[in-house]
């Protein structure tokens, strides 16, 4: 059910843009994910802060493209949020000596201090991939192109986060509370 929730504002936009252009796909965006973060809200009771960056950065961007009917706003979304997740990973990591990523998850997973730090590196270089690739995708191809890999380039989360379970499922550690005598 998660999946779809998260998947649904793309493939409404990728049919929005099918039937009319880029400018119906980033109305039907905003809206779908306004949708989207009520859901998740209505669930969980609470935001996480990707998910209000997400939002607040559709609706910016999203606005700009509307307003100024400028394509290049929406198709460079993506690369500012991917970055800004890169560099506040990194420089929290890093320069602060705080990893937000087991700041944010270590009360439903519990792993090793070193796991922590290497799987913030994996997310890390994931953010800076996924951000060099939609600029390079976004600034070199045309729109319709772009589009298409913003369907068919969920796979590239999809195969970071299979890659990112078979490595926590090793370093997992025992809560001895769940064990049975």
């Amino acid at each position: 059910m998660r999946l779809l929730i998260d998947f649904f504002p793309i493939a409404l936009f990728v049919v929005a843009y099918k039937m009319h252009d880029i400018y119906a796909a980033t109305a039907v965006l905003m809206g779908a994910t306004v949708v989207q973060t009520g859901l998740i809200y209505a669930i969980d009771r609470r935001l996480q802060t990707l998910q209000k960056v997400t939002l607040l950065l559709v609706l910016i961007f999203g606005t700009l493209t509307l307003l100024l009917q400028d394509e290049r706003f929406i198709k460079w979304k993506p690369t500012v949020m991917y970055a800004s997740m890169a560099l506040v990973l990194g420089a929290a990591l890093w320069i602060w000596k705080k990893n937000f990523l087991q700041m944010l998850l270590s009360s439903q997973l519990k792993l090793p201090d070193g796991v922590w730090a290497r799987l913030t590196v994996a997310w890390v270089l994931y953010f800076l991939f996924m951000a060099g690739i939609n600029a390079y995708v976004a600034a070199y191809f045309s729109t319709e192109a772009w589009v298409n890999f913003k369907l068919w380039g969920y796979i590239f989360p999809v195969m970071f986060l299979i890659g990112q379970g078979i490595y926590v499922a090793k370093h997992l550690k025992d809560d001895p509370s769940t064990e049975k005598p």
